[in-house]
């Protein structure tokens, strides 16, 4: 691999070569938003093999290997975690072009210095000294602090007892974990029978009898308090748009009493409710000192009959064509009208809204703190080469490039951490392509620090983690 994937992989000059040896390399990480189990961070589980860290739960690679002609019990299913690995191995050579062929080998590279591409003939060979390596080195705490990382953020909903949490810190691992607040299963309204279940289940651990709507948000009050208490210091939305319907609180508490009937709700009625529970959430994280997230635009669970079979997050969810601006910009504004607009950050599916994206946040930047207002980074589908880039480009133009709080690697694999190095090569190499056509003064001291600031300071200073 003697020309593929070497110490300047992406950094086409000198200049990005500067840039990220001498600057991004350094930078420890923070990982704001990720699905990492948690508890196996507290167990400081160990794996026997790469397939249990690799193929376990990552539907980007499950996509791939079923494009490629690979029966699902080789994904998702019973095959062992040899048969599993040699499909991955034999599907990677037609992933070239596509963000996992380099994300598989920068995370064969770091940490298991192993620099052969993944192929059939290759597979034994890494399959063994992954696993040596798994087995004798790497626990996953050894794993997140080898690659130096400082901070992370799960990703928990209202209901968990974060005990997980309390035994990390506990523990005093130097990797700071953080919960992060995501509370979209007490807005789902569409079944009744299903959001039941979900409040009778807050009833239980809230220890609150949800008789109606202001018990609801006596039950969700007090496990926000819970979170803040053990380190959270922002939220996460995983919503299709925002939700910014009139209503008065006279409508939203007899649609919570339909609701807690088990009757379905109309249309107006589940849009109603929903706007009303997130600008709730809203202000309960501006109250605190939060930053909010919004993720906003996937179209999940299309195929309806692997879904029944295999449940959410396996690998059937693409990119939606809602419609965001309208919405966006009604929530938003009635909060900033109010002033109590947290630090925001608003993440696209849909690469169309990329400008969209890029001049809402401009309109409610308020001079309060600098880069209070962010579009988040490439995600999922755009969590890819070409998707960052635009991304950038986008944001340099409409904003403010130097203020960005940068990268997060939203995985629930303990090996995905390199895609911050993919990142910031990306970073450096678009600067230096600048620099070398005379668009940008060759300031390395500005440029550095401008560097340092998107791959750390800008996040380390944005979000107020407890010391």
């Amino acid at each position: 691999m003697e020309n593929f994937m070497n110490e300047n992989f992406m950094l086409e000059n000198k200049t990005a070569q500067r840039l990220y040896h001498e600057h991004a390399a350094k930078m420890p990480i923070i990982d704001y938003h990720c699905h990492l189990p948690v508890k196996e961070i507290a167990d400081d589980r160990k794996f026997d093999n790469i397939a249990q860290i690799w193929l376990s739960s990552d539907h980007y690679k499950w996509r791939a290997m079923r494009t490629n002609g690979v029966d699902e019990r080789f994904c998702t299913g019973n095959a062992s975690d040899w048969e599993k690995f040699e499909k991955w191995a034999e599907t990677v050579p037609h992933t070239m072009r596509n963000p996992l062929y380099h994300w598989t080998h920068l995370e064969l590279n770091s940490p298991f210095g192993i620099n052969k591409v993944l192929n059939p003939s290759s597979a034994k060979e890494i399959w063994d000294e992954t696993s040596r390596q798994l087995q004798s080195k790497y626990s996953v705490r050894q794993l997140i602090t080898s690659l130096n990382v400082e901070t992370i953020c799960t990703t928990d909903d209202p209901i968990d007892s974060l005990e997980w949490h309390r035994k990390i810190k506990a523990d005093k691992f130097s990797t700071r974990v953080y919960p992060a607040w995501r509370p979209d299963k007490a807005m789902m309204v569409d079944n009744p029978a299903t959001f039941n279940a979900y409040i009778d289940q807050l009833a239980m651990v809230s220890g609150i009898e949800i008789s109606d709507y202001s018990k609801l948000m006596d039950a969700l009050n007090k496990r926000h308090d819970l979170f803040h208490e053990n380190g959270a210091r922002l939220s996460d939305h995983g919503l299709e748009t925002m939700y910014a319907e009139s209503y008065t609180d006279s409508e939203i508490k007899t649609i919570f009493i339909k609701v807690r009937a088990g009757k379905d709700l109309t249309k107006e009625e589940i849009l109603k409710f929903k706007s009303a529970m997130l600008y709730e959430f809203a202000l309960m994280d501006h109250q605190k000192g939060w930053s909010q997230q919004f993720h906003l635009g996937a179209m999940r669970n299309n195929n309806s009959r692997l879904f029944t079979k295999l449940g959410p997050d396996t690998g059937f969810d693409s990119i939606g064509d809602y419609e965001v601006g309208t919405s966006m910009s009604g929530f938003l504004d009635r909060l900033d009208k109010e002033n109590k607009l947290a630090k925001t950050i608003i993440y696209n599916l849909n690469p169309r809204d990329n400008a969209l994206y890029a001049t809402m946040i401009g309109n409610y930047q308020d001079g309060s703190i600098a880069g209070k207002m962010q579009w988040g980074s490439g995600w999922w589908f755009l969590d890819q080469k070409y998707g960052m880039i635009d991304h950038l480009n986008s944001l340099s133009m409409l904003g403010l490039l130097s203020r960005f709080v940068g990268m997060l690697t939203d995985s629930r694999s303990f090996l995905s951490f390199p895609r911050h190095e993919y990142f910031r090569r990306i970073v450096c190499n678009l600067i230096a392509i600048d620099v070398e056509k005379g668009e940008i003064p060759s300031d390395m001291d500005v440029l550095g620090k401008m560097v340092e600031n998107i791959c750390y300071y800008n996040a380390k200073n944005y979000f107020n983690f407890p010391k």
